[in-house]
Parts: structure tokens; sequence; C-alpha cells
């Protein structure tokens, strides 16, 4: 398994992998500065899209992963450049502007950038299993003291792609994970699972 590469992302892309992609990094749009995002070295930096669940905190008395509650979240749309403020010591569920179709030997790990790290941001996305597709439901947490703020349609989190010698057994399009084809903001619930199909 080795990590995949710039010439191999953009290949990818042409392939339909990655919808809508940069091909190379952006760093200015329209003469302003902005967060990065596009095809990397060896990854690519996806961009955090315009609608936003926050977290309500203190109104909340139990968050129960298995039984989910919508009231627990309060929605924003907010627009490209604009800023979404994250409380102290809470949370928002955010949503890729990129949507994923990954092939079936690529696992992808993703990773926060280090410009909001540095500033207390905790970014935090599972790994995008081979044969997953959707666009990524991303958890931006505000680890300071005071709020802080982030950009939607910005670079918010690098993708890195490995790609097996040998592809799966039993993939997460066969399984039928419960957040596969997600548009929009998915918040954690129990999905009845379907039956993984046997390949013996």
């Amino acid at each position: 398994m080795t990590i995949k590469s710039d010439r191999w992302i953009r290949t990818q892309i042409a392939a339909g992998m990655i919808a809508p992609a940069a091909p190379y990094e952006v760093k200015v749009v329209d003469g302003q500065k902005v967060i990065s995002y596009g095809v990397s070295s060896y990854g690519y930096d996806m961009r955090i899209g315009n609608e936003f669940k926050l977290f309500r905190g203190p109104d909340v008395q139990v968050v129960d992963p298995k039984q989910p509650d919508s009231a627990t979240f309060d929605t924003f749309w907010i627009p490209d450049h604009g800023q979404m403020i994250i409380p102290p010591n809470s949370y928002v569920l955010g949503v890729s502007v990129e949507r994923f179709t990954l092939p079936r030997n690529v696992q992808t790990v993703v990773l926060g950038k280090s410009t909001y790290a540095r500033n207390g941001i905790i970014v935090n996305v599972t790994p995008l299993e081979p044969e997953w597709i959707g666009h990524v439901t991303i958890e931006v947490s505000n680890g300071t003291s005071a709020p802080v703020c982030m950009y939607a349609g910005e670079g918010i989190a690098q993708c890195l792609f490995f790609e097996s010698d040998e592809p799966c057994e039993i993939s997460y399009a066969d399984k039928g994970g419960k957040y596969q084809n997600q548009g929009a903001v998915v918040v954690a619930g129990m999905v009845e699972e379907q039956a993984c199909p046997s390949r013996l």
C-alpha cells in the first residue's frame, strides 16, 4: 500500500473521484487570500461548505449517539468566505463542498489543516472507506476558552489516499454503510444495518 501523488489525484479527479475539485492548490480567490484548498503534493485539501449544525451545549442534558436528537443542534447557512463562529468549548458539524467517489482499492485518511490547529480548532473526520460515496460530514471543535471562527467555502482538511495492492473483500458499498451517499450534514445515529453479502 502506498500514498498517492498529485499526478494520481489529478488523474482520479478527471475520472470523477472528487467533484467539484481544484486540480492545483488555490490560495487566492477574487484577489483575496483564502485558507488553501485543492491538490497538494500527496493529498487533496477539501473545503467546508455553507451548512453548519452548531451544538447547543448547555441546553443539552445527555448526548447519546444511539439516540440522536436533532434538537441538540441549531442550523446555520453561511455564504462563501463568511465566518462561522464556534463558541468556547463547543463544536459544529459541517459538510465538504466536494463529493467523493472512492475506488474499491483506495482508503482515505483525513487530517485537519495546521492553520486551524494552531488556533485551537480541532478537525475530525473518520477514514473514508473503499467505495464510499458522498459529501463528507466534518466535525470541528473549539478547544479554546474564546470564540473562534472558521470560513465557509475554504480549506478545512487534507485527504490522503492510500492504494492497496489488492481490492478489499467487502467494501463500504457492499456492507450497505449507513452514511453512503450523504449530501448534507448528517448527525450521528443508529440506522438499521444491511447484512454483508458473502464473498466466499
